[in-house]
């Protein structure tokens, strides 16, 4: 054991050693074990048997992030001039506007990352484990490094392990490598650099146990073992910004420049104009609070909040607000193969008999049984031969044996009556030396042997084989042979069936000669529905990636029949993870076949977790599917997260941001699409919002630098940006979208909400908006030259009546001015009926209207403010067809 480098690190080449070496490097015995005093010993060097526990982030913490952002620092300077100058209701004011939005964020971001936490859960478990030569059952936690430990069927591995005697014994690795085929473990040493997933001599912490037993000797606990290194990876993981994150945080930063600019040019022109300088600060925060569109922040998480109720009612439930619109935005979806794009279980696809191939939709019929003798035959032996038992509730253990049963109740067979017809009297179990299981069973006048294994030992034991007209001499082997390669190189995992009646008991089972009977070749198959959702994705410029644990061979036969590869696919399409070389250091042309391959097989969770990042590198948003431990760390790192509800391991569940409840693959489009027009509505109500916002800022700077009254105070625009802009704005995202939002392309991940285009048509709004402001606070100051609080108050009105006429604006100019998603839209109409009656209510009740310095306007002046705001809105609409605008 002191050979070890004790302390930094554990046996981690066990693999590659004979037992006898690995016994001695862990300084243990495989009769006695350690003593305890030899476990506190290593226990105090190498500590307990679990994984590191994070802590997550506090509370308080979380809270208070939310006000390092630019746009809080910009209200808050505010607020504080407000004080300062006495201001006391506005600066109230933008102390709620600060309070509502970093409240927003704060429940956004409210819930914690707890997927360690999951994997320790996972690792609770008890072993019987060897000490001072007794046998006594301990929690899994408290085992070392060199603990001699028994373990059976049903059991599960309490931490890393050599194999140093196996009993027929079987596990099931599909948590950490994908795969859903148990695994025969074996004690012979094995080359050193082989991959861990084919490290078939060794057992990894929190995989399971399907047949047999085994004794093992450990090698590894805690943080050291596999599944401790994937926890390590998970807390490594960094998950990127979602875009739009970062998108509003960038036309945050263009707003906040804009408004400096003019707030210095403000100042200095007023200056040079000999104004008051504590006026052109007033103005400035007037400027500044105009420049922040508070409202963005409630709109936008309303609209993503409604779009995740309207998936939660499709069963996808998504955990952050921002993922549904990310969701629209995956450009590349990777997803891992075993419980996602397959049942993640064996079915019978193809059984070859003399002279006859069946493929699984022909032979799972109810006349299968009467067709030939030799289906009868291979039934019964796939029911006689198999220890699980006829209750489908109760069958747990071999995937195999269990996909046997299910084909029999499929056809119909009564498996209990079968049993009892043909007793059991003998059962010699699979081993890896005879590669095969034998019993013995009793009929009427005669014995029945059932056979089945591998398919070169059927071969060799058997003499005859069964056709449909009876037993022949069996003499084209050979054939049978290259029939086998041909299923096993399909990806098929293959199994021989033979027999022998005798009316003597037979004295040797082993020797017994054999009538063979056929091949059957098992695999997981793919969901019904996924190869119509993978046409989908395909139309809809989503590229989809399958990135698993399995066999090449595997992954490629499903790929096939899925419609990943296509016909005449190029060889680079599919990638073995032993030949992927590190991303960081690879070649461009190594980058580029990367970048083009479809299929990647053997990858191990920090090969998936490092192509993601290598993805993320190539400015792809990019979302994971998967369900097992070995995802965990590709989930959280992946833009979007996407865990199985049902089949999911609970560490993935834990760090994805959105689980599918009913596990179906094609629930993603689902997402997608809601994400995809959900998107749509962002983008147009920021572009509302912006317009009426700029409108707002050159609406005051232009009045100050033309000496004209002001035509909004500050708690003015607080009020429309709060209240009335707000609800048009949500209208705006609880629409529909396009009918052909999955026939898009998706967007690029460095695009912004706002493109140049859209740029030019928001200017172009908040221009026609400002000049109705500035035209009718020309008109009543200098042409009706009335007191400047009425001025104030007509520019006040026109501005929200010309904003509510606004959201006609917005569709595309190649719609109808009359039908369109918005004139379709009853949200809309509510809108303005609402936002409309809270200005009645706000010119109509006197307290209201000192707070907003309103002041009564004569019917006239009321008919001038509506032909100034309709105005707006056919200057805007000739823009638009005009084409000089979208």
């Amino acid at each position: 054991f002191f050979k070890l480098e004790v302390g930094k690190k554990m046996l981690h080449n066990a693999h590659s050693l004979p037992i006898k070496e690995v016994v001695e490097l862990m300084g243990t015995d495989p009769d006695k074990g350690l003593s305890d005093a030899e476990v506190l010993k290593r226990r105090s060097l190498f500590g307990k048997n679990r994984l590191q526990k994070t802590r997550p982030k506090s509370i308080a913490r979380i809270f208070l992030e939310q006000f390092l952002d630019p746009i809080i620092y910009l209200l808050g300077a505010a607020m504080v001039l407000a004080f300062v100058f006495g201001e006391w209701v506005e600066g109230y004011a933008v102390l709620v506007v600060i309070l509502i939005t970093t409240g927003i964020g704060f429940f956004m971001e409210w819930q914690a990352i707890r997927s360690v936490e999951a994997l320790q859960k996972m690792a609770q478990t008890t072993a019987r484990v060897v000490r001072d030569g007794n046998l006594k059952t301990v929690q899994g936690q408290d085992l070392v490094p060199g603990d001699v430990v028994q373990v059976k069927a049903g059991d599960v591995i309490p931490a890393d392990a050599r194999v140093i005697h196996s009993n027929n014994m079987s596990v099931t690795e599909a948590m950490l490598s994908g795969e859903s085929n148990s695994i025969d473990k074996k004690t012979e040493k094995l080359p050193e650099d082989i991959q861990q997933t084919e490290q078939n001599n060794m057992v990894f912490k929190g995989t399971g146990v399907t047949r047999g037993s085994g004794t093992l000797v450990v090698t590894a606990t805690g943080d050291a073992t596999v599944i401790g290194k994937i926890s390590t990876l998970t807390r490594g993981a960094v998950k990127e910004i979602h875009p739009l994150e970062e998108r509003l945080k960038q036309l945050t930063h263009k707003l906040i420049w804009l408004t400096l600019i003019l707030s210095v040019i403000i100042a200095v022109s007023g200056y040079l104009q000999g104004k008051d300088l504590m006026l052109m600060i007033k103005t400035g925060v007037a400027l500044a609070v105009a420049a922040i569109p508070e409202g963005l922040p409630v709109v936008a998480t309303i609209a993503l909040a409604r779009g995740m109720v309207r998936l939660s009612k499709q069963k996808v439930i998504i955990k952050k607000l921002e993922a549904v619109q990310t969701l629209g935005e995956t450009g590349i979806l990777c997803t891992d193969k075993t419980g996602t794009l397959t049942e993640n279980k064996m079915v019978l696809h193809t059984l070859l008999f003399p002279h006859r191939e069946y493929k699984r939709q022909a032979f799972e019929t109810s006349g299968f049984m009467e067709e030939s003798p030799i289906n009868r035959r291979l039934v019964e032996i796939g029911v006689l031969c198999n220890n699980l038992s006829e209750k489908k509730e109760d069958r747990s253990g071999d995937a195999i044996e269990t996909a046997l049963l299910d084909f029999a109740d499929t056809l119909g067979v009564d498996i209990l009556n079968m049993r009892e017809e043909y007793p059991r009297l003998q059962e010699i179990p699979f081993d890896s030396e005879s590669k095969r299981m034998t019993t013995l069973h009793k009929t009427d006048n005669e014995y029945l042997v059932c056979v089945k294994g591998a398919v070169e030992r059927l071969l060799e034991s058997s003499d005859t084989i069964l056709t449909d007209a009876g037993e022949h001499p069996f003499t084209d082997k050979k054939a049978w042979y290259a029939k086998a390669d041909r299923l096993a190189a399909d990806g098929l995992r293959i199994l021989a069936f033979a027999y022998r009646e005798t009316k003597e008991k037979p004295s040797d089972l082993q020797a017994c000669p054999l009538v063979f009977v056929g091949i059957v070749g098992f695999m997981d198959p793919p969901r019904e529905d996924v190869k119509e959702a993978i046409q989908t994705y395909k139309d809809a410029g989503i590229r989809v990636v399958m990135i698993t644990g399995d066999h090449p061979e595997t992954a490629r036969k499903i790929a096939e029949e899925i419609g990943l590869l296509e016909p005449g696919y190029p060889p680079d399409a599919l990638m073995h993870g032993k030949v992927l070389k590190d991303l960081k250091t690879g070649t461009a042309a190594d980058e580029k076949k990367i970048l083009y391959a479809t299929v990647f097989a053997r990858m191990v969770p920090a090969q998936k977790l490092d192509l993601i990042g290598f993805y993320q590198k190539h400015n792809a948003v990019v979302g994971m599917l998967g369900d097992g431990v070995n995802d965990a760390p590709a989930l959280k790192k992946a833009d979007i997260g996407i865990a199985m509800g049902i089949r999911g391991t609970e560490a993935a569940k834990e760090v994805s941001d959105v689980i599918l409840m009913d596990d179906k693959f094609t629930s993603t489009e689902l997402a997608i699409r809601q994400g995809r027009t959900i998107f749509g509505n962002i983008r147009q109500f920021v572009v509302y919002l912006m317009s009426c916002n700029l409108a707002e800022i050159l609406a005051v700077a232009i009045a100050s630098l033309a000496m004209l009254p002001m035509p909004l105070f500050p708690l003015q625009i607080l009020f429309i940006n709060l209240v009335t802009d707000i609800f048009p704005a949500l209208a705006l995202g609880m629409g529909k979208g396009a009918r052909d939002t999955m026939k898009q392309a998706p967007r690029r991940a460095d695009e912004p909400i706002i493109t140049p285009l859209l740029w030019r048509t928001t200017i172009a709004y908040s221009l026609c908006l400002t000049a109705g402001v500035i035209g009718i606070t020309l008109y009543a100051d200098r042409v009706l030259q009335t007191p400047e609080g009425v001025a104030n108050t007509m520019a006040f009105f026109t501005l929200v009546l010309a904003q509510l006429l606004h959201v006609f604006n917005l569709p595309k100019r190649q719609l109808s001015f009359l039908q369109n998603e918005v004139t379709k839209n009853k949200w809309v109409w509510f809108a303005l009926l609402l936002s409309a009656g809270i200005m009645a209510v706000v010119y109509l009740v006197p307290m209201l209207r000192d707070v907003l310095s309103i002041h009564l306007l004569t019917p006239v002046q009321f008919l001038t403010i509506g032909a100034f705001a309709v105005a707006t809105l056919i200057a805007t609409q000739i823009i638009k067809r005009l084409g000089l605008v979208n």
